[in-house]
C-alpha cells in the first residue's frame, strides 16, 4: 500500500496506472514526496501493508491538502456504546425514537445474515461496541472476526470453540459449544435490553446487586406492571408506555434459556417495525434534527431458514 502522494505520478499517467509500483516508502520529516517516489520499499508487491505515522501522512497528503481528498467513511459517528453509555454531561441521551430505529436497523442487518446471505452467517459478536452509527443514527454491524458460516441442509448447529463477549453469549452455546442462529437471537435480546435500560450488560461501577443487567432486570421482566422500571431514567418518561412494553416482551422472548423457544430474527424485525410505525412525538424530539422520529422500515427479508421453531410472530405478544 502506498501513501497518497506516492500515487501522484501514476495518476498523471492515467487511471489505469494507479498502483504503487516501486513508489511506496515510509516518508519522514526530511523526505519530500519526490524523495518517496524515488525510493523502493522492500515489501512492495509482497502483499504486506505499510504502517504510516501521523508525520508520514502529513507529507503524503501535502499537509492534508483538500486536492488529495478522495473520500471519507460513512460511519464516523462512533459506536452505539459511545452514545448509549456514560453520556457526557450536557450531551442529550439517545431519545426513544432513535433507540427504536437502531434496534430495527440491527435486526434488519441480522436478518440479512440469517435469511439472505448464502450460505447463512451467524454473527456471534453482537454488542453495542460493534454497532456503528452514521450521522442519522442508522446502524451497521461491524467486526465479523468471530462470524461463522451457519448450518445448512440437515444440520442444526455448528460445533465450535466458545467465543464472544461476556454476558452476550447464549447459555446453551456456552454450555455445549453448539452455535446456532438462535445464539444470535439471545445476543440481540441483550442488546435490546441495553437500549431499553441504558445499562451495560455488566457494570462493575454499580452496587453489586445491579452489576449484572440480566440479574437486576429479571424481577421487573417477570411482572408487566413493573416494565416501566426498566426504562432508562435518562429518557425522563419520554416514551410511549405501550411501545416500551412491546420492546420488553421482545427482549424477554429473545432471552429465553431454551433456544427453540426464541423467535427467529425475521419475526423480531416484524415486531420492531410495528413499534417503529408508532413513533413517540414530543417537543424535544420534534425540535432536534439529530434525534428526530424513527422512520418505518419494510425491508425485512421474507425468506427464512435455519431457525427451527420459535416462528410465532412477535407482534402477537407485543401488545
Amino acid at each position: 500500500m502506498g501513501c497518497f502522494g506516492c500515487f501522484a505520478t501514476a495518476a498523471r499517467r492515467g487511471a489505469g496506472d494507479l498502483k504503487p509500483s516501486k513508489l511506496a516508502h515510509h516518508c519522514t520529516d526530511d523526505d519530500s514526496v519526490a524523495d518517496a517516489q524515488r525510493k523502493v520499499a522492500p515489501d512492495v508487491g509482497s502483499g504486506c501493508a505499510h504502517s504510516f505515522t501521523f508525520k508520514d501522512l502529513l507529507v503524503a497528503t501535502g499537509y492534508f491538502n483538500e486536492a488529495n481528498f478522495i473520500g471519507e467513511g460513512g460511519f464516523a459517528f462512533g459506536s452505539l456504546e459511545s452514545h448509549l453509555f456514560d453520556v457526557p454531561h450536557g450531551k442529550p441521551p439517545l431519545d426513544w425514537n432513535t433507540r427504536v430505529k437502531i434496534a430495527v436497523g440491527v435486526a434488519e442487518g441480522l436478518s440479512y445474515l440469517h435469511n439472505v446471505a448464502d450460505p447463512p452467517i451467524i454473527y456471534r459478536d453482537m454488542k453495542a461496541a460493534n454497532i456503528l452509527l452514521d450521522e442519522d443514527f442508522s446502524p451497521k454491524l461491524s467486526d465479523f472476526g468471530l462470524a461463522k458460516v451457519g448450518p445448512v441442509g440437515d444440520r442444526t448447529h455448528v460445533s465450535t470453540r466458545v467465543m464472544g463477549t461476556y454476558g452476550y453469549c447464549a447459555p446453551d452455546y456456552v454450555v455445549s459449544g453448539k452455535l446456532t442462529m438462535k445464539s444470535d437471537i439471545y445476543s440481540f435480546g441483550v442488546l435490546l435490553l441495553e437500549l431499553i435500560t441504558g445499562r451495560r450488560i455488566y457494570d462493575a461501577s454499580r452496587p453489586k446487586p445491579e452489576q449484572s443487567l440480566l440479574t437486576w432486570s429479571r424481577p421487573f421482566m417477570h411482572d408487566k406492571r413493573k416494565f416501566h422500571r426498566l426504562a432508562d431514567p435518562a429518557l425522563r418518561g419520554s416514551y410511549p408506555p405501550s411501545a416500551l412494553n412491546q420492546l420488553v416482551v421482545i427482549s424477554i422472548m429473545c432471552l429465553q434459556d431454551q433456544p427453540h423457544v426464541r423467535p427467529i430474527i425475521a419475526d423480531v424485525a416484524i415486531g420492531l417495525n410495528h413499534v417503529a410505525s408508532q413513533p413517540y412525538a414530543s417537543l424535544a424530539s420534534m425540535g432536534s434534527p439529530a434525534y428526530s422520529g424513527s422512520p418505518q422500515y419494510s425491508r425485512t427479508p421474507s425468506r427464512r431458514r435455519g431457525g427451527g421453531g420459535g416462528s410465532r410472530r412477535v407482534s402477537q405478544y407485543a401488545s
